[in-house]
């Protein structure tokens, strides 16, 4: 073989592996989505799924926990510190916010659960989440969530010895509203845009 077909060989072998590289950058998020929620790692918790006929003798202890990025001039906080239930038993919660600007402001939560290797066995059934929250001046929300966590925690040797979980919510104002405000500047972070959970 020519050097000219070997360069050009070598060339259409270097642009095949960077086009594939790219194409798996852009897949990676989604993936690694997908399998957060399958095996509930990095604290991903369950949706809905299909709770036991009758909850489990074992008592599981959930506390709430709620953190607002500096940005974001709202009071976001949990409405009570902890709730204990026995497993497979749905629990409600609530939480609230208070928007303290002068003028409307729009937010987003995002969520997780620790120890993170729970996060298969907590499953929300309603939640607040990824869903933008716009709220007038001085306007308050009330924000429940229902939640069960799988009897299956007690069996599995990795989580049968957790006796407490916290559920973590932050929130975040929006790209879109810190735009609007002129807010954008002050580097803070902010979700940009809306994610299915």
């Amino acid at each position: 073989m020519s050097p000219e077909g070997r360069n050009r060989r070598t060339l259409l072998g270097i642009g095949a592996t960077v086009a594939g590289m790219a194409g798996l950058s852009f897949a990676a998020v989604p993936l690694y989505d997908a399998f957060c929620r399958a095996t509930g790692y990095n604290g991903t918790t369950q949706r809905g799924g299909t709770m036991p006929a009758s909850p489990g003798d074992a008592l599981i202890t959930v506390r709430f926990n709620a953190n607002t990025q500096p940005n974001l001039p709202w009071r976001f906080q949990a409405e009570q510190p902890s709730m204990t239930l026995h497993v497979g038993e749905e629990g409600l919660a609530f939480y609230s916010a208070v928007n303290d600007a002068p003028t409307p402001v729009t937010g987003i939560a995002t969520y997780n659960v620790t120890p993170e290797k729970v996060g298969r066995y907590f499953h929300k059934v309603a939640c607040f989440c990824f869903d933008e929250q716009t709220l007038a001046a001085g306007q308050r929300a009330d924000m429940p969530v229902a939640f069960w966590v799988d009897p299956r925690i007690a069996e599995d040797p990795n989580t049968r010895d957790v006796r407490v979980i916290t559920l973590s919510y932050s929130f975040f104002r929006t790209m879109a509203d810190a735009e609007r405000a002129g807010a954008l500047a002050s580097a803070g972070p902010h979700v940009g845009s809306r994610t299915t959970p």
